[in-house]
């Protein structure tokens, strides 16, 4: 080795250098590369969600006067008064009942449907998902309107159970919290299907072959190999629906016809009709910690399963 060599490899530089050393220098660039790819990603959730969830917490320790007027100061009694008040725990509890049952409705009908869409090998595939993911094109307004139509006392529903003789009156499902189940269920079932195509793929129908040549039937084969492996799949259509549900506000206030009360609704009449906005962003952080709850959860069960 020449001095010319040594020189250069005691300085770290030139064509012989280290090749530990070439390799660190290429780990560390490679971060800075990725962290200014980063850097305007969360730049921008910064701007776009984090200052204003952070504005909405400390807006909850304000003081409200209930005629758009607020009160700087920094106290707990407008977060506590909700948690002391009988109604906006039943408030609290309808929302959370009514995300559980879409979720688990949506997950039921959705399904087949996505199993179907994941495993055909027909031509008419894309057509089929597209009519799947059709409802999609359609302002979630509309189809309210559409199923107040439909779901009313003199609405195709009732109209045809009278005609058949099924029903003596109208059953309420207009203006009540099945009604409005009924029309979330319909609205997010795309969003459920979209989650399981995209969790599917992991289902190996080889082990669902190999089973099948082992003895096992269609039903001990759906229960054993392909619900199981589905499962990751599953809950993330269903968390998804359930924090789409329990944040909605169009479908509860339309469907609801404001008989129907649940957090997003109470929200917005605190913040635009009260306009009591410390006492809005009391709710809104109920509402953030029933998300963090939920997803907790689901975390836990991914965790569980091996997802």
């Amino acid at each position: 080795m020449t001095a010319t060599q040594t020189l250069a490899e005691v300085r770290g530089t030139g064509p012989y250098l280290a090749s530990g050393e070439q390799e660190k220098r290429t780990k560390r660039r490679n971060r800075r590369i990725a962290l200014a790819l980063v850097i305007p990603g969360i730049a921008g959730l910064a701007v776009s969600f984090l200052f204003p969830l952070v504005y909405m917490i400390r807006m909850a320790f304000n003081e409200g006067s209930g005629n758009g007027i607020v009160v700087e100061t920094f106290t707990f009694s407008t977060i506590l008064d909700p948690l002391t008040d009988s109604y906006y725990w039943k408030v609290t509890a309808d929302t959370f009942l009514m995300g559980l049952v879409v979720g688990v409705l949506c997950i039921v009908v959705s399904y087949p449907i996505a199993l179907f869409l994941a495993r055909t090998q027909s031509k008419w595939m894309g057509l089929l998902l597209a009519a799947a993911l059709a409802p999609l094109l359609t302002s979630a307004v509309v189809r309210t309107y559409g199923w107040m139509v439909l779901l009313g006392d003199d609405g195709l529903v009732n109209s045809t159970l009278l005609g058949i003789g099924l029903i003596d009156s109208p059953i309420r499902m207009a203006n009540s919290m099945s009604g409005v189940i009924i029309g979330l269920v319909e609205i997010f079932m795309p969003y459920a299907i979209l989650a399981m195509i995209s969790g599917f793929g992991r289902i190996s129908t080889q082990l669902e072959e190999a089973a099948g040549s082992l003895g096992a039937n269609k039903a001990k084969v759906f229960f054993r190999i392909t619900l199981p492996l589905s499962l990751p799949g599953v809950l993330t259509a269903f968390l998804l629906v359930f924090v789409l549900s329990i944040s909605t506000f169009v479908t509860p206030r339309l469907l609801g016809g404001g008989v129907v009360q649940v957090l997003a609704t109470e929200i917005y009449d605190q913040a635009t009709g009260l306009l009591n906005w410390p006492f809005a962003a009391a709710l809104a952080i109920i509402l953030l910690v029933l998300f963090g709850a939920v997803i907790s959860v689901y975390q836990a069960l991914i965790k569980k399963i091996g997802g």
